[in-house]
């Protein structure tokens, strides 16, 4: 047997080095006294908000039969807290507690969704869709400010991963097992295991000890004490001049922006397509959404142990994220009345391969660019700037469908999506110059 050269042996010790350090990185991650117990709170929640999220659609497009249009005006109300509130928000989770600031969102999110299990229509439902989404406005900054603060520059593509595998887990097990409940029992069902979860979330959140958020902070204290001084108007200013005068970041936005135009103008139409391509069966968005959410739990694991995605460019990861589900859009919106489950679990691989590597991606690059006591602040901009997006782009999607049905402007949004990401492809390294330099 022909032994291994120096050079191919050197190239495998540096292999399984990588390999064991990158174990024990997430291993600390997960014992981490404050990553770790937020992690978990954390996938108790998104697990909850993926369970019940099938069944307010169902809810909505079966049972009440609401028109596209009435349709659209759930990710408005959603929406429309973050246009307000997302910048606000980001600025004050740079100055306050954020770990008290995440508990008190997880107990009225709860208290919210509990409310939910009594309304009797969509009018109803709205308002109080709102307030959980308001609340998730205060609590995302939180949760990347402190992510930032207390995980270490060579940890943070891990954390980013970690959360995006656990979200896109949640995206398999929530839809299946909410179908199942949904099939036996109800949606009001579904919508009191989220209450639960939630629940869970701010008793574990309890459990994290104060201290621990605060040794990286006290650390940062000389530099973002300054900023800490300034109202809050000031601070909001200052993460507007931020993002307008760092090339990376406003690429970064700009290219997301233009993405989320054509995919909210769909985004919470799949009822729509599917009453129409799967007229008697409810549970059949719940199988895309699952397969949708496996391609994504996929991707997320692949980031974590793949060095060659660890360090792929931003303009292969961003550009390609859209190609896949620019396609896989446009190949919904050709699905035939009755397509076999196949089709739908096939473009669901395609949807969360590309949804998963978009998220990953793009939350690890605005972290990456962005200093610490200035990651509230952006992540606020950024829920402000999609805010505007969802206020506009779903009525306009509602109508669009209501004048020309779903498939006609499901492929439209597609292939602007795709377009969209084979200029990612090819014009990113202009549009991410320094984009290598950061990459961990």
């Amino acid at each position: 047997m022909e032994k291994p050269s120096e050079q191919e042996g050197s190239a495998l010790h540096e292999q399984v080095e990588k390999e064991q350090s990158g174990h024990k990185r997430r291993a600390s991650l997960l014992r981490h006294p404050v990553f770790g117990r937020t992690f978990t709170a954390y996938s108790l929640a998104v697990f909850g908000d993926w369970f019940d999220a099938i069944a307010i659609q169902v809810l909505i497009g079966y049972r009440w039969q609401a028109s596209p249009l009435e349709i659209a005006l759930v990710p408005v109300c959603m929406a429309l807290p973050g246009l307000l509130f997302g910048a606000a928000a980001g600025a004050w989770a740079d100055r306050v507690d954020k770990l008290k600031l995440m508990r008190i969102c997880d107990l009225l999110t709860a208290i919210a969704t509990v409310a939910i299990l009594f309304v009797p229509n969509i009018f109803w439902l709205l308002p109080l869709l709102t307030v959980r989404a308001a609340l998730g406005v205060f609590n995302v900054p939180a949760q990347q400010a402190l992510t930032r603060r207390v995980v270490s520059e060579e940890q943070l593509l891990d954390a980013t991963s970690l959360n995006g595998l656990v979200g896109q887990l949640s995206r398999i097990a929530g839809p299946l097992l909410g179908a199942a409940v949904l099939a036996l029992l109800s949606p009001q069902a579904c919508i009191a295991v989220n209450a639960l979860a939630r629940l869970f979330s701010y008793v574990i959140l309890r459990s994290v000890p104060t201290t621990a958020t605060n040794e990286r902070q006290t650390g940062e204290s000389e530099t973002a004490s300054p900023a800490k001084k300034l109202r809050t108007r000031a601070l909001l200013l200052e993460g507007w001049v931020f993002v307008r005068r760092t090339p990376l970041v406003r690429n970064l936005m700009v290219f997301a922006l233009l993405g989320m135009l054509a995919i909210q103008t769909i985004d919470f139409q799949f009822v729509s397509l599917f009453r129409h391509i799967a007229p008697d069966q409810e549970t059949a968005i719940g199988w895309l959404l699952a397969s949708s959410g496996a391609a994504a739990a996929a991707v997320a694991t692949a980031n974590m142990r793949v060095e060659r995605l660890r360090r792929a460019g931003w303009a292969t990861k961003l550009g390609g994220s859209y190609a896949l589900l620019g396609l896989s859009i446009l190949t919904l919106g050709l699905l035939p009345v009755g397509a076999p489950i196949y089709a739908l679990l096939a473009t669901g691989l395609l949807l969360g391969a590309g949804n998963g590597l978009f998220m990953i991606t793009f939350n690890h690059a605005l972290q990456q660019a962005t200093p610490p006591d200035m990651t509230g602040r952006v992540f606020g901009i950024q829920s402000t700037v999609l805010g505007a997006v969802m206020i506009v782009a779903p009525p306009l999607g509602g109508l669009l469908i209501q004048q020309w049905g779903p498939g006609h402007i499901f492929a439209i949004a597609g292939l602007w999506v795709f377009a969209l990401g084979l200029a990612g492809l090819l014009f990113g390294r202009k549009l991410w110059p320094i984009a290598s330099a950061l990459k961990s």
